[in-house]
């Protein structure tokens, strides 16, 4: 049987529901790689190290294929909004847990990170009137300092701006402040 255009060659179906969904598991559990349990372990623990859920550390290495080096966190996702404003303790606390990692706090216009020391470096957050190309410039000249891919960090913020910014820059992905650093 020729295949036509649309098919994607996969089983027929004829067989009844139970055959097909028998067999469409299958070739959905084939596709997925069977880690040694050791494997398993120490990705749960650089997802520990990382302040990262597995799961969510997992969907990541999964679509990259490769592990985090760092983070990228705005100023806005750290909870500092204004001049003078500190970050909140959890937020501090939490990044000061990391391990093995790059923190780079992205700053608004006007606003102070200085006093958040567990930041291996600050650098200025995209001006929101750029460019989309100029905004994947700016990105990633931030994360060519460090010498890594950009596909090796996560950028954490809290607008959808700071979304567009992952994007342009094709980070290894975006979560929001309030998920990473689990507060309302």
């Amino acid at each position: 049987m020729t295949a036509v255009i649309g098919h994607n060659n996969g089983p027929t179906l004829e067989g009844g529901r139970s055959w097909r969904t028998y067999t469409w598991r299958k070739a959905r559990a084939d596709l997925l790689p069977q880690l040694p349990l050791e494997v398993v372990r120490l990705r749960v623990k650089r997802a520990k190290a990382l302040g990262l859920p597995y799961k969510t550390y997992a969907g990541i290495r999964a679509s990259t294929g490769h592990d985090l080096v760092g983070f990228l966190f705005s100023s806005n996702a750290l909870g500092v909004y204004r001049v003078g404003q500190q970050a909140p303790v959890l937020v501090t606390d939490k990044l000061s847990d990391l391990k093995a990692c790059l923190r780079i706090g992205l700053v608004h216009q006007l606003i102070d990170l200085s006093g958040i020391s567990v930041l291996d470096r600050i650098a200025d957050a995209p001006h929101p009137h750029l460019s989309w190309s100029d905004t994947r410039d700016h990105v990633k000249a931030i994360i060519h300092a460090t010498g890594k891919p950009a596909d090796r960090f996560v950028l954490v913020g809290e607008t959808m701006f700071e979304r567009d910014w992952a994007e342009a820059a094709q980070t290894a992905g975006y979560l929001s402040g309030a998920r990473y650093f689990n507060h309302p």
